[in-house]
């Protein structure tokens, strides 16, 4: 089956745009393609259940773009990604990297979690280096490329702790630059950030789009915080559940440089509402009945 027939969503919708926003996404769309997701379908199958968790999923994503994924919990926001980064096979349809299919993990994607996974026996340094010594780079070389990575992640002064002294914060930081180390074409974000208090949360978006500017990297990152995707995203592509598919992709029309503050901004209010009301409007489910037993006296009643 050929791209042609297997048509993207409709991207943009009808929320105002500036000529500067406008001209960006003119000059986005004329980037190289580097991720295009063709009819992608994915089926779990067990000996008492079986689901779809994917269904006919397709996009592209475009050199050095940030791409946020949003949607209600089981709609194969996590699923989608792990097949991109090869830890998942598709029961149909196909991703292609620069044109080839991903059939298994690759050094030309990284991928960040929700939990840290870094090595408690290592060093940040140490941290960083391992996928450059897994390569086959000296241990010196290992460690002065590491450095440079750990240097634009801000924690150079923290090369030689450990990762039970560091903040979440700085452990996803860690992770981030461990990633990045591998020179991989795109990175992959799983909810990153879902673990971390608001402030935190909240600087280490900052960083993030600080690194997003300074690298030759293409970002894919899943969340289901919807100020979380508006603040980062180019795009952001909304998804439906039961089964998973894409419902719209949507142009954030959120000037850059953005900057917290923005989150009151009526170009913001109102992205918010319409991401919103796509989601809900999939999403809207009566209210579970609960049972009617009393733990409680009688008299002491609650509004």
């Amino acid at each position: 089956m050929n791209a042609e027939a297997l048509p993207v969503p409709a991207v943009g919708s009808d929320l105002p745009k500036s000529a500067a926003v406008v001209e960006r996404f003119e000059k986005l769309y004329q980037r190289p393609v580097v991720l295009e997701v063709r009819g992608l379908g994915k089926r779990f199958e067990s000996a008492e259940r079986a689901f779809t968790a994917l269904d006919s999923v397709s996009f592209r994503t475009h050199r050095r773009e940030l791409m946020c994924f949003i949607g209600p919990s089981g709609c194969g926001k996590s699923t989608l990604a792990r097949i991109i980064a090869g830890l998942e096979h598709p029961t149909s349809g196909q991703a292609l990297l620069d044109g080839a299919e991903i059939r298994g993990p690759g050094h030309e994607r990284g991928m960040v979690f929700q939990a840290y996974t870094l090595f408690p026996w290592r060093t940040v340094l140490g941290n960083v280096s391992f996928g450059l010594e897994l390569a086959g780079e000296s241990r010196h070389g290992a460690e002065s490329e590491a450095q440079e990575w750990i240097e634009l992640v801000g924690l150079s002064s923290f090369a030689g702790a450990y990762p039970h002294e560091l903040s979440g914060g700085m452990k996803q930081r860690v992770a981030i630059a461990r990633a990045l180390a591998a020179h991989p074409r795109i990175l992959l974000m799983d909810e990153p950030f879902g673990a971390l208090d608001a402030q935190t949360r909240t600087q280490m978006q900052i960083y993030l789009l600080e690194i997003w500017k300074r690298v030759d990297i293409t970002v894919l990152f899943v969340t289901h915080d919807l100020d979380e995707a508006i603040f980062l995203a180019d795009r952001v592509v909304v998804m439906g559940a039961n089964p998973g598919r894409v419902l719209e992709i949507v142009e954030v029309p959120v000037p850059r440089p953005r900057d917290p503050s923005q989150v009151t901004d009526p170009g913001f209010v109102a992205t918010r509402r319409y991401l919103e009301g796509l989601i809900h409007e999939q999403h809207s489910l009566p209210p579970t009945a609960l049972p009617r037993f009393r733990m409680t006296q009688v008299g002491d009643e609650v509004e």
